[in-house]
Order: structure tokens, then sequence, then C-alpha cells
């Protein structure tokens, strides 16, 4: 349930995706997420406690990153487990749910987009 509701929050889920993809420190996550650091910092603290990320000083420096590949994993279904649900209130195909419009693209949707053939893109 820890690992779940601290995936749940907006902003820990935006660090997530960042950090499966890369190493970061704080200041530049703060920037991703249009966060003060400090609100950042205690974002990361949860996610710390659920084990879903790492940290590693470099001097005065902070970096995180995901604790493997299974975060990743975890983010992808959670975003196709969402569309496959849209999909079913709304009657559309799930590839229709995830194809957001432009401006409303996210990394989830990204990871939906990701899924489809080429030829679809």
């Amino acid at each position: 349930m820890a690992v779940l509701k601290a995936v749940a929050d907006p902003s820990r889920y935006r660090l997530l995706w960042a950090l499966s993809e890369r190493e970061l420190p704080v200041s530049r996550l703060a920037e991703l997420i249009e966060a003060h650091v400090a609100a950042t910092s205690q974002h990361l603290a949860k996610l710390r406690a659920a084990g879903l990320v790492t940290s590693r000083r470099d001097g005065t420096r902070i970096f995180y990153r995901a604790t493997g590949p299974q975060v990743r994993a975890l983010l992808e279904s959670a975003v196709l487990a969402t569309d496959e649900a849209m999909a079913a209130v709304s009657g559309e195909a799930p590839e229709a749910v995830g194809a957001a419009a432009p401006q409303e693209r996210s990394a989830p949707a990204r990871v939906a987009r990701a899924r489809r053939p080429a030829t679809e893109h």
C-alpha cells in the first residue's frame, strides 16, 4: 500500500518517471515538477521510505535514482491500466485513450504511444 500511495501523487509520479530514466540532483528535480527544493525533498523522502528511490551524496549535492527497472515497469503498468479503464468507460480502444491531444501529452501518454507500432505515431 505504501508504494501505491507514494505513486498516487502526481508530483511524485513525475519524479519517479524522470528518475527511472536517469540519476538527477534535487535541484533539477525541483525544476522538473516546478516546485521548491524543500517540497521536492519531502516528495523524495516519501519515495525513499516506500523503497522506490535511493540517493547518494556528491559533495553538497544529493542525487536520486530509481531503485531498479521494476519502478519503470510499475509506472508503465499504471498507465496501461488507466488507459484500459478509461477506454472501458468511454467505449474507445485503449490506444485512442492513450493518444491524448498534443498539449495534454505527459510521460504516461508517451508510454502508450511507444507501445504502438511505429506506423501509427
